[in-house]
């Protein structure tokens, strides 16, 4: 360490730098291997029990948290990623220089420890240390008061910290995944199966959203990360496949909110010969599914307000919804707009709103009792969307009539109009069976049953704005 280097840095990071010198200098090597723990946290605790017994040795690896020096004794808290426990270090067990070692780490370094569990006079479930080796010192010291860390764009930007300092935080993502392993449980138990579609693509097919752009430069041309995993997915079908799904991340070029990332995850399903009836149960058996994978009872409540995820859910048109509650009859667009501004906010329990304007559907089946609408649904909680259904359209002619008025569009400046794909037609016109199809937010679905306010919560790296 120069010390140029050392008076750019704060006191703390020199002082541990310092401390890695002596340690390399000592022959103690800083950043060991070989430690093989035999136990967690929460292992030990359970093979102690409630009984006073001293038990056989075990060996455990994690950060150190918390120091305690008491003469030629010390007491730390060891945190692996099941949990905590208390460590004992005594000068007369370990002797002279491991304990010096133990007395000098600081609240972060990685260490493992050996020796028998036993209970304190106050009860307390401990690892008396025989053995200690460290494993990983930490030169960065955890942000002041890490052990109540709440500064929100710390815990974002450093979600490494945030995961150390909130036990809580590591659980969500432990829900979120049983949240996923839920849902492909599920479908694969129905015989769906789960494939892996581009996410480099020609032409960013299967919604409304404006795209992020790259270059190829060994082809010399333009690829966009995709929007949606719909026509890929769809292909599958044309290609044999009667039931597919995948779960994969989505980007779509746009703001920053509570709700929106522009990077997210997707669940996305297409079964051949189901309808949007079919698929509304199917949604229903999947929020259960979700539900209980994630510990949470149907009848549960999201930022204080009630919700019950009990099927069978309410289904509503959304122009009887609009007329319902503005007093308005309107079509197209203006229906859409109408029921996004002044009703959409007010479905708080599960709603399948049904039959959307085939000018906003370009993908949907027509009704076939009034062609102005489509076999189409959104799964509403709370205010917001969970999941887009339709009944697929399958008809190759109407598909290309309704890529051509999008593309109108898109040259009439709508950058989120669905762009022409002619592969996909191409597909199509070799024959998509009648299918039913579906896209559900994951991150939507892990902030509900995890009862966490922002997108932000839920994905462990999001995206954010430059540090000033």
């Amino acid at each position: 360490m120069t010390e140029q280097k050392d008076a750019d840095l704060p006191e703390e990071m020199v002082d541990r730098r310092e401390k890695l010198e002596r340690l390399r200098a000592a022959g103690i090597d800083p950043y060991s291997r070989g430690f093989k723990p035999t136990h967690t946290t929460v292992e030990a605790r359970a093979l102690l029990g409630e009984g006073d017994r001293t038990t056989e040795e075990v060996a455990l690896a994690g950060r150190m948290m918390v120091k305690r020096l008491h003469g030629g004794s010390a007491f730390a808290d060891l945190q692996d990623g099941a949990g905590r426990i208390q460590l004992f270090a005594g000068r007369d067990i370990l002797g002279p220089a491991a304990f010096e070692l133990f007395a000098d780490l600081d609240p972060g370094d990685v260490i493992g420890v050996k020796g028998p569990m036993f209970r304190t006079r106050r009860g307390e479930p401990t690892v008396e240390v025989h053995s200690l080796q460290l494993l990983t010192k930490a030169l960065r010291p955890l942000p002041e008061k890490w052990h109540g860390l709440k500064d929100i764009e710390i815990r974002y930007r450093q979600r490494y910290v945030d995961l150390i300092a909130n036990p809580e935080v590591r659980e969500v993502f432990r829900t979120r995944t049983r949240i996923i392993t839920g849902l492909r449980t599920l479908l694969d138990e129905r015989r769906f199966v789960e494939v892996e579609t581009p996410v480099l693509q020609e032409v960013p097919g299967g919604g409304h959203a404006r795209p992020f752009l790259t270059h190829h430069n060994s082809l010399d041309r333009d690829l966009y990360l995709r929007i949606a995993l719909e026509l890929h997915l769809k292909r599958l079908l044309v290609g044999g496949f009667e039931r597919v799904y995948e779960v994969g991340r989505v980007f779509r070029n746009e703001g920053l909110s509570p709700r929106h990332n522009p990077e997210f995850t997707m669940l996305e399903c297409y079964e051949a010969y189901a309808d949007y009836d079919d698929v509304m149960k199917l949604v229903e058996d999947l929020m259960v599914a979700s539900a209980k994978s994630a510990g949470r009872p149907l009848a549960t409540a999201y930022q204080g307000e009630e919700v019950d995820l009990t099927p069978p859910y309410r289904r509503a048109r959304m122009a009887d919804l609009v007329l319902e509650h503005t007093g308005k009859q309107a079509v197209g667009n203006e229906l859409n707009d109408l029921f996004e501004e002044h009703v959409e906010a007010k479905l708080r329990q599960p709603t399948f709103v049904i039959d959307y304007p085939i000018e906003i559907s370009p993908l949907a089946r027509p009704r076939a009792d009034d062609p102005r609408f489509v076999e189409r649904f959104e799964l509403i909680i709370l205010g917001r969307e969970y999941a887009n259904a339709f009944t697929e359209l399958t008809d190759p002619v109407d598909q290309r009539a309704r890529f051509e008025g999008q593309a109108a569009k898109r040259a009439a400046g709508d950058v989120e109009a669905h762009p022409m794909d002619e592969d996909f037609l191409r597909a199509v016109e070799y024959g998509l069976p009648p299918c039913g199809g579906l896209g559900v937010g994951i991150d939507r679905l892990v902030m509900l049953l995890t009862d966490q306010p922002s997108i932000r919560d839920v994905i462990l790296f999001p995206v954010m704005k430059p540090e000033a």
